[in-house]
């Protein structure tokens, strides 16, 4: 036997027959979409974890725009925690207000009342030391 005879050989021995592969190729639609039931679920189950999201904006006026970045960088140590700054809506300029607007914060509502206790202890950490946060949305 030559050795391109005993390789065809070889390849087709290793090579399945189409029914046995179907069975390990994923779900497909009509339109040629692969349908995997466990990554649409977990895409489902992440999209609706994404909607229950508790958000609140807060602004301390006077807060100077170093002090609002460093209390969303204290936020953002905590694991689900998102926060940022909102921007100065005024029109006119001021020395004394603050160049931001506020801070937005966000949490997941799962386990709401253990982020929103770490949450208020960092707020009244820096609200203590400058001046009380006040709520503008909730």
């Amino acid at each position: 036997m030559t050795n391109e005879a005993q390789a065809d050989k070889t390849l087709a021995s290793n090579t399945q027959s189409p029914e046995l592969l179907d069975d390990a190729q994923p779900n497909r639609s009509d339109d040629g979409t692969v349908a995997d039931d466990a990554q649409s679920d977990l895409q489902d189950a992440t999209a609706s974890e994404e909607l229950r999201q508790l958000q609140y904006q807060l602004r301390c006026p006077q807060l100077p725009l170093a002090v609002y970045r460093e209390v969303a960088a204290h936020l953002r140590q905590l694991d689900g925690v998102e926060t940022g700054l909102l921007p100065q809506t005024s029109q006119e300029f001021d020395y004394l207000q603050s160049q931001v607007g506020g801070l937005w914060v966000r949490y997941p509502e799962v386990g709401a009342e253990a982020y929103q206790q770490q949450v208020e202890a960092i707020l009244k950490y820096y609200g203590e030391r400058y001046r009380p946060w006040e709520t503008i949305i909730r």
